[in-house]
């Protein structure tokens, strides 16, 4: 369950959906574009992509601006960071577990070593 509280969690969320990470892929290569823009690369109509991109709105990662008729979306960068980094020291726990655990296969046996985790 995700909170106000959780931004990585509300991020990860927002990008759980494949059509959803497939928007920020094509903002990231473009740097800006209008949902109708984005639905040509899509297979989902226009309404589909404009739906997505205010889950992706909503979850900070993508921000709308009006030009004149068209509204054009950018990605907003920070959000996913913020995202990484949560995952990136999950992911420095689990190598350390690991490498405690790999230490702990190559010990001799016998050993009154205690493990570490």
């Amino acid at each position: 369950m995700t909170t106000a509280l959780d931004p990585a969690g509300i991020v990860l969320a927002a990008l759980a959906d494949p059509t959803r990470r497939r928007l920020v892929e094509l903002l990231a290569e473009c740097g800006g574009a209008t949902a109708t823009m984005l639905a040509r690369d899509l297979p989902v109509s226009r309404q589909a992509v404009v739906q997505h991109l205010a889950v992706l709105r909503e979850a900070g990662v993508v921000d709308s601006r009006r030009h004149g008729r068209d509204v054009r979306f950018e990605l907003r960068p920070h959000e996913l960071t913020a995202a990484a980094r949560w995952m990136e020291a999950v992911a420095a726990q689990w190598d350390q577990r690991l490498a405690a655990l790999k230490e702990i296969a190559e010990e001799t046996p016998g050993s009154d070593r205690d493990p570490r985790w």
